[in-house]
């Protein structure tokens, strides 16, 4: 048959195929030729191609070529693909095995099954977008793998036909590490043992990872494993390099020499206020009256910056940190110990380096003046928060009997209560928020859960803290000295809108450009109802990502015009930054770091701290699930402080855990979804669920694997504020939900990731069968694979099951801390993500293993290009 085309790869088509179509070479040139690019059908007809078999064909070949990211997909349009529409991203794999290439100021790309075979969660990669998926979602292409982030993994050892392979504990490592039954037997590790491995060939689309055994943690309990297992989930440093303890190690105690053009402090007595279980002590504090009136106030913050000099191995590492780590019962510091624990903690009775904000303010509060000097001080007490409130409440001999301290600790109360006046003048926003606390056991499980108390002394640290920190930003503004401002926008209008139906049922107004007045308004109006804390969620979920930048836009929470970060230099790089960019002004010296490079440092230490939070929040997650296993069926009272259209979430009252109760354990109703109302009301018997609402719940199921718990509810107690007499929900035996419940478990997102649909949408109908399904609706970013288990540790591949990726809404913490008090940042957070804890039975799993293998065995043959081997048979024309 006479083809109508003249084909330079003609030759090599006519060798592979029977019946052979253009070339990729060819199809390319064709659509290059077109501005607009051609379809399916105008590049069929170009070719003039009639028949079924090479329609069929070409069909296949164009799919492959937007699959290899040689021609991208619009609509019905095939286009050629550029270098401009390539990108840098960072790959994000989801709790649920789902991927997508972020790219900064562009939309995300979705990473297919064949695509996120190349890489783990976190790796840095160059993609170009490819087609757009029938919901609507652009597919991208690795290009490259620029960096690997997962250098190791802890996982549990599993066998499939005699070959060996590590299953990752975190669900978003979604591909399992193959290993030699050689290092299996060396180490003497057992099939189900957990063991921490180290990478070291990655794996490709054909081929899996390879690793080696670094540590066996047989012998370890599951809550001393989530801790390391989620530090190298998100590819945190956790082992200083040797030089750069000997670094830390090398500096000795304050001499003549250090102290030499310093400000001698060490008469005045400054002392520091923190936690019971604080270590480093970043901050001292003194204060006296004016002779004329007003006040002086001294901040002393440790002078990290004497000792991490720009460009030796201490700084780089502290760089790369970032910021410490803090895990419940756990800190993963930014500095070795002997400077973050030893010689920049300001502890007491020893002779300290510092930098000072020496602040005079007026009777009313106001700062007339201030200077930043360094200095040497010499602490005169090591104060707690509860010495100190217990002491401001009349108990003189809770802190140490030293007059000066006395009358230094009376003063800065006073000036407190001045500032908090100037505080509510403002509107800075005032949250109603429970920070909780755990206690733990021998083997790092829970113990408690307790509700962690904010008393004057903290407000007191907080206000001092803040004085601080508005006076450098002011003094960089005002000395035009480049430095990085903690700057936190207003909200958008999307978010107003939210808040503006919300409010409005509360009988509230709310502006389309509200002040930071406005939100303080409705927190004052709401505060002492009974759902205060789920309304102010709700305003939380308004504000915007605080975040660093060395151009200064405000801070919209703390309603200040200009605000950063002097206070930690031990915990946080930004604040050393600060100190070496003041220290060069006062010596008139050139700036540390300017321009583009203080551009990158601000994105930088924005991505740290984000990362240093979604790790601390997943261990917290864990834990709590965790410590619920032990109370399966029991049953508590519970707040409703979130609401969607497949259930409402419930946060325990003296437990503070949060867990969901599914739409098909409400009861035999239709219920109907109002996200303006943020509430569930059943059409037949008209019952209402809403925020705000007390209810009686039983632990139903934990799965630890995806970080859920799950209630059945017992009976309802209240509704809009008034007790609830009757039997509430009509259904069944609570016995029935909860095994409905362990069977098919609901599919739990966190409160924050509440969807708010259009008002009164159709929620599902319920059913009290044990076959209810109580999984969430399917949102249109669902997407399935078929999951990853080795037939072979070489060649022989398959994939992780991906489900739907449930849309995240914001969440914000007002994190206040000085070292434990958080400071008021106002962050918007990412969901938990979620471990993955295998709970199948060896043999199940090598029965699942195998299933899929097989089924997968003739696409595999195909899909190999390394190993397979040539065949004689022509095969058919498809890609």
């Amino acid at each position: 048959m006479m083809k109508k085309w003249n084909d330079p790869e003609a030759l090599l088509e006519s060798q592979r195929y029977d019946n052979p179509i253009p070339s990729r070479t060819l199809i390319s040139s064709l659509i290059e030729k077109s501005e607009q690019g051609l379809s399916y059908d105008q590049v069929a007809e170009s070719f003039q191609l009639k028949d079924e078999d090479s329609l069929e064909a070409l069909r296949r070949r164009l799919g492959a070529m937007v699959r290899d990211g040689q021609l991208i997909r619009i609509g019905q349009t095939y286009q050629l693909c550029n270098d401009d529409q390539e990108f840098d991203a960072v790959v994000e794999i989801n709790q649920r095995g789902q991927g997508f290439a972020v790219i900064k100021e562009h939309n995300d790309l979705l990473l297919t099954e064949r695509e996120l075979r190349l890489v783990f969660n976190g790796d840095r990669i160059r993609v170009r977008p490819t087609s757009v998926d029938r919901r609507g979602r652009t597919q991208g292409f690795i290009n490259e793998v620029i960096k690997h982030q997962v250098k190791e993994v802890i996982g549990e050892l599993c066998e499939h036909e005699g070959e060996f392979y590590v299953q990752p504990s975190a669900p978003n490592i979604h591909q399992p590490i193959t290993l030699e039954k050689e290092l299996v037997d060396h180490a003497g590790i057992k099939v189900g043992d957990s063991v921490r491995i180290a990478i070291d060939d990655y794996p490709t689309r054909e081929e899996f990872a390879t690793g080696h055994i670094v540590q066996s943690l047989a012998g370890e309990a599951d809550t001393q494993i989530i801790i390391p297992a989620t530090i190298l989930e998100y590819g945190l440093p956790y082992e200083f390099p040797e030089d750069v303890v000997r670094e830390a190690e090398s500096f000795k105690e304050p001499s003549a020499r250090d102290r030499k053009d310093r400000v001698d402090l060490r008469e005045l007595p400054l002392v520091t206020i923190d936690g019971e279980d604080a270590r480093d002590f970043d901050d001292a504090v003194y204060a006296e009256k004016r002779p004329g009136g007003g006040y002086r106030v001294i901040v002393a913050i440790a002078d990290v910056s004497h000792y991490v000099k720009v460009g030796k191995p201490l700084d780089d590492e502290a760089q790369q940190r970032g910021t410490s780590v803090y895990f419940p019962h756990y800190v993963l510091p930014m500095l070795p110990e002997a400077l973050s624990n030893g010689l920049c903690s300001l502890n007491p009775d020893v002779d300290r380096l510092c930098m000072v904000c020496d602040l005079t303010l007026s009777r009313l509060g106001k700062v007339t003046k201030y200077e930043f000097y360094p200095a040497v001080m010499h602490s005169q007490a090591r104060l707690t928060y509860t010495q100190v409130a217990s002491y401001l409440a009349g108990d003189t001999q809770a802190i140490p009997d030293n007059k000066a301290v006395h009358k230094s600790v009376n003063t800065l109360f006073q000036l407190y209560q001045t500032l908090l006046k100037l505080r509510a003048e403002r509107h800075a926003m005032e949250f109603e928020t429970v920070e909780t606390y755990m206690t733990f056991d021998d083997k790092g499980a829970i113990t408690q859960i307790l509700p962690r108390t904010r008393n004057d002394a903290h407000r007191l640290i907080e206000e001092c803290m803040l004085l601080a920190n508005v006076a450098a930003a002011d003094f960089a503004i005002k000395n035009e000295v480049p430095m990085l401002y903690r700057v936190h926008e207003p909200p958008e209008f999307s978010r107003i809108q939210k808040v503006r139906d919300y409010v409005k049922l509360l009988g509230l107004s709310f502006p389309e450009q509200p002040t930071q007045a406005d939100y303080q308004r409705v927190i004052d109006a709401t505060k002492d109802r009974i759902d205060a804390t789920s309304i102010h969620a709700v305003l939380l979920r308004s504000m915007m990502q605080a975040y660093y930048t060395p151009k200064n836009a405000g801070h919209y929470g703390l309603a200040y015009d200009a605000y950063t970060h002097f206070t930690s230099p031990i915990r946080r790089y930004p604040d050393l930054l600060l100190h070496r960019a003041i220290k060069a002004k006062l010596a008139a010296k050139p700036y540390p770091l300017q321009g583009a490079a203080l551009e990158a440092a601000g994105e930088h230490f924005s991505q740290t701290e984000r990362r240093a939070d979604e790790a601390s929040r997943d261990v917290t997650t864990w834990l709590k699930c965790h410590y619920m296993q032990q109370h399966i069926g029991e049953e508590f009272s519970g707040i409703i402080t979130a609401v969607t259209d497949f259930g409402m979430f419930v946060t325990l009252t003296d437990l503070y855990v949060d867990g969901m109760i599914h739409i098909s354990q409400l009861g035999d109703d239709y219920f109907v979804y109002d996200a303006g109302l943020q509430r569930l009301t059943g059409q037949h018997h008209g019952q209402i669920f809403a925020l705000g609402d007390k209810v009686e719940i039983k632990v139903a199921a934990v799965n630890l694997e995806e970080r859920k718990i799950d209630f059945a509810l017992v009976k309802q107690l209240s509704t809009a504020g008034r007790a609830v007499r009757a039997k509430a929900p009509r259904t069944g035996a609570v016995s029935t939900a909860k095994t409905a419940a362990q069977k098919t478990p609901a599919r739990q997102t966190s409160p924050a990731n509440t969807s708010t649909a259009t008002a009164k949408k159709p929620a599902r109908r319920n059913t009290n069968t044990a076959q209810n399904k109580t999984t969430a609706p399917k949102t249109p970013a669902t997407v399935t694979a078929q999951n990853n288990v080795p037939s072979s540790a070489r060649n022989k591949r398959s994939v992780k099951a991906a489900v739907e990726k449930v849309p995240a809404a914001a969440v914000v913490e007002d994190v206040i801390v000085q070292a434990p008090i958080q400071e008021q940042v106002f962050e918007q957070a990412k969901p938990a993500k979620k471990k993955k804890v295998k709970a199948e039975t060896k043999e199940k799993k090598a029965g699942k293993a195998k299933d899929k293998v097989k089924k997968k065995d003739k696409d595999d043959k195909v899909k190999k290009t390394k190993k397979s081997k040539k065949s004689n048979a022509k095969p058919k024309a498809e890609d």
